[in-house]
């Protein structure tokens, strides 16, 4: 389906595709883990057969886009998770024996995982093709039906996704809904059985809002303002490098990009001058270079000078190769690599999450209060630390919370597939990707078989008429201790 145009006529599309969804799971489900390896074999199948129009269109929505950076970070990945989606769908979809209560034995007790129904993939427009496409498989997996929405801001990429999916699926198994934000709210009034979102924490919440009529669960895949911590034993040449590629893959429109970096007052110097080699070494001449992505759109451009002309403003230095600053006002929509220094917290760079090719630089002077900075703010869906040290990365990793982390690298942990991936608060809600995105289009059903010998007991000692035999039954399940006095709980300073 397609749309733009009158709310009423649009939304009653929308819900007669959602009632086939419904009567059509409601006829054949559960699908058969056949059926279910069927629908990914199609879709990887055809995700292959069409990689080289997704990358053609992905390019045209961002006026350049590398091809090796579309294969790099959509395509590979999207591919490999599907193959690993494939490989362990069959015992995932087996009943998990648990244990019972030891009460209750000889009783039996499983988790028993079934479809939710018809559910929905809202994706996003910075990697249009991995972020609809992915849930999508997991969903597929789950043995859902699913309506997916693609972004509306890469119409192209959009498009051509509608074009395959109607290919390989029935419409009342997976449909593609492409349009305008009149449509996406029109989608999200849906009764769903899930709904998976990626994109900026203030549409989430409109997002939210709107499943919350209808008590749709939701997976809330934000961003935030991802910190990329540096001990000053690391290499500054390394950290510099491993920053700056992850932050100017996609020229920064990347929900986990770095979105500052925290380094020692002491090795400021050093690590700005590595970051400007590296600049120079991998996204030179900005304008020109065909390895170098460009604004999604004329605003997000206008937003990226905007946020660093507020910055000189308030006294920061910007830091840009002269090359790429006489090419910055380019109609194609390339914002060079910039670098941020003395950066504050009266800046928007400091307020919003940046989503763009600009580093604000960030001094501490101990990990103290570098950690400290990290937690005044809204948890992060990544954080990034450099060190060596086992000692010093625990008590990282115990005194931050972040969706996820990543140790000497950045990004990276988003493509393993055996790691959960997903935001926590302001960063989103849930998870997915390999088992956790089963699971979460997935019911987790609680399964309790009584036993003959159970039953007979608990029918005759823990029903009325209660006798004084089942007060000696609950004394010996709950146990006869003896009061004590209790000591009050002191937190640490």
């Amino acid at each position: 389906m397609t749309g733009n145009g009158n709310s009423e006529a649009v939304l009653h599309s929308l819900q007669a595709i959602f009632a086939r969804q419904q009567s059509a799971f409601s006829r054949c489900a559960p699908l058969s883990f056949d059926k279910r390896l069927e629908a990914l074999n199609n879709l990887l199948q055809s995700v292959v057969n069409y990689q080289d129009e997704l990358i053609q269109a992905v390019n045209a929505d961002f006026g350049n886009r590398a091809v090796a950076e579309t294969r790099i970070l959509e395509l590979f990945p999207l591919m490999d998770e599907i193959r690993f989606v494939k490989r362990n769908l069959r015992r995932w979809m087996k009943p998990r024996r648990v244990a019972p209560n030891w009460q209750f034995l000889p009783s039996r007790a499983k988790i028993v995982y079934q479809p939710l129904g018809v559910v929905a993939v809202i994706g996003a427009w910075n990697f249009p093709v991995l972020l609809t496409l992915s849930p999508l498989a997991n969903a597929l997996a789950a043995g859902d039906h699913v309506m997916v929405k693609p972004s509306e801001q890469a119409p192209l990429t959009a498009d051509l996704i509608r074009r395959i999916i109607s290919e390989t699926f029935p419409e009342e198994y997976v449909a593609v809904v492409t349009g305008d934000k009149e449509v996406a709210s029109a989608f999200c009034t849906l009764p769903f059985d899930h709904l998976l979102f990626t994109g900026s924490t203030n549409v989430g919440k409109l997002v939210m809002k709107a499943a919350a009529e209808n008590l749709t669960p939701v997976t809330l895949e934000l961003g935030g303002k991802s910190p990329a911590l540096v001990h000053e034993s690391y290499s500054m040449a390394t950290a510099a490098d491993r920053i700056c590629s992850a932050k100017f893959w996609n020229a920064g429109q990347t929900c986990v990009a770095p979105d500052y970096a925290l380094v020692p007052a002491t090795k400021k110097d050093e690590f700005i001058s590595a970051c400007e080699a590296t600049i120079a070494k991998r996204f030179s001449d900005s304008s020109s270079n065909p390895d170098y992505s460009h604004m999604i759109s004329q605003s997000a451009w206008n937003r990226m000078r905007a946020l660093m002309d507020d910055a000189a403003s308030r006294g920061a230095r910007i830091i840009q190769a002269d090359s790429l600053r006489e090419n910055v006002t380019h109609s194609d929509r390339p914002f060079p690599p910039t670098l941020i220094v003395g950066t504050d917290d009266s800046m928007r760079t400091m307020q919003e999450e940046i989503f763009g090719p600009i580093l604000p630089v960030v001094t501490y002077s101990s990990l103290d209060e570098a950690l400290s900075y990290i937690n005044a703010r809204p948890r992060p869906l990544a954080l990034y630390y450099f060190d060596n040290s086992e000692s010093r990365t625990r008590q990282v990793l115990e005194r931050t919370t972040s969706g996820g982390v990543c140790v000497n690298d950045c990004v990276l942990h988003f493509a393993q597939h055996r790691l959960p991936f997903g935001g926590v608060g302001p960063s989103g809600m849930g998870a997915y990707h390999g088992h956790e995105g089963f699971k979460t289009f997935s019911r987790k059903k609680g399964v309790f078989l009584q036993s003959a010998v159970a039953g007979s007991i608990t029918d005759r000692f823990l029903k009325p008429p209660y006798t004084p035999t089942t007060d000696r039954v609950i004394g010996l399940l709950t146990g006869r201790n003896s009061p004590r006095p209790v000591q009050r709980i002191q937190l640490p300073k």
